[in-house]
């Protein structure tokens, strides 16, 4: 009997949930493709060493970008690597496969995703939202007539839902979360600093030293890269009040969002909210600083889910569960 297996297929990593096993898969959402031969050279955390480092004819491709599949064959390539990697699939048949999916996905684009999954061996494909899955997986009992309020920040989408019911009520997805963060910082030390620095740097200023509450954090770090006017390597001294700055925009315009949901959540529902709190979950929740930030700004109780990168994948599974008893 094949195990079913859900999948929180995300811009920046992909994480497999095995019936009866838990998380036993969590690597990066990245391709190593020979542009030569189009072969495919390696998968996940094998791709992302690669990033920004490979020679000419090797490409290092996210086939995810904000949330949607950017590249068809690349994401299928992906899903089959990863799922005969975990060898679930039993002798003749298939395992069922639930995926997640940001709020507004298009029909399209749910259809590409669907495709990709069965063409890499699923049986029975179930595409769900992803904050929904979030909330369940961060322990939320969505299922009461209660309201909810969950912000799941991922590598390319940051989806803000009210939920009540199992269902959502009320829900916005922006394609910024992360990679955006990771972009600002590289922006801001081009422009501010003059230094020219990697997505992998980045990402590890803003996960060492970075904060989005001014004031919260006071660290420094030396950050090499290269001289924009000399073109010649370089490293600097940065610090958290200037990963402070850089992340504020993006920051700011998920809290707007927020605001926007809070804003058409009917009454009974956000009274819910102010007692119960809203739950950030995803990466992004372990931004330094976030639950403060948000709870400035909102005026309503945040809480950082206990374990957030893990939040969709373990969803994933308790929703599987209850299609299997209830049959929807």
């Amino acid at each position: 009997m094949a195990k079913d297996i859900g999948i929180d297929l995300g811009t920046a990593n992909v994480l497999i949930n095995v019936k009866g096993k838990g998380i036993v898969l969590n690597e990066p959402s990245v391709v190593a493709v020979d542009t030569m031969s189009n072969r495919v050279l390696a998968v996940g955390s094998e791709a992302y060493k690669m990033v920004g480092r490979t020679p000419s004819n090797i490409r290092a491709i996210r086939p995810l970008k904000d949330g949607v599949i950017a590249d068809f064959d690349m994401t299928e390539q992906m899903l089959s690597y990863f799922i005969k990697k975990l060898n679930v699939k039993g002798f003749m048949s298939k395992p069922n496969i639930m995926i997640c999916c940001p709020t507004n996905t298009t029909e399209v684009e749910k259809k590409a995703i669907r495709q990709a999954a069965e063409k890499s061996g699923g049986g029975n494909v179930y595409l769900e939202e992803e904050p929904k899955v979030a909330a369940v997986g961060a322990g939320l009992d969505i299922f009461k007539p209660q309201g909810n309020m969950v912000i799941d920040i991922g590598g390319g989408t940051s989806d803000i839902a009210v939920l009540s019911l199992g269902d959502i009520v009320v829900s916005r997805s922006l394609r910024v979360a992360g990679d955006k963060l990771n972009q600002d910082i590289v922006t801001y030390l081009r422009k501010k600093r003059g230094l020219l620095i990697g997505e992998h740097t980045a990402e590890k200023i803003k996960i060492e030293i970075g904060t989005v509450l001014k004031g919260h954090r006071d660290k420094e770090m030396e950050v090499r890269g290269r001289d924009v006017v000399k073109g010649m390597p370089e490293s600097i001294t940065v610090t958290s009040a200037e990963i402070e700055e850089a992340l504020h925009d993006t920051m700011m315009s998920v809290i707007i969002a927020a605001h926007e949901v809070l804003s058409q959540t009917p009454p009974e529902l956000a009274a819910d909210i102010i007692d119960r709190g809203i739950v950030l979950t995803g990466g992004g929740a372990l931004l330094d600083g976030i639950d403060e930030l948000f709870s400035n700004q909102l005026q309503v109780p945040v809480v950082v889910a206990d374990s957030p990168l893990d939040d969709v994948a373990v969803g994933t599974g308790y929703l599987l569960d209850k299609v299997e008893q209830t049959g929807k």
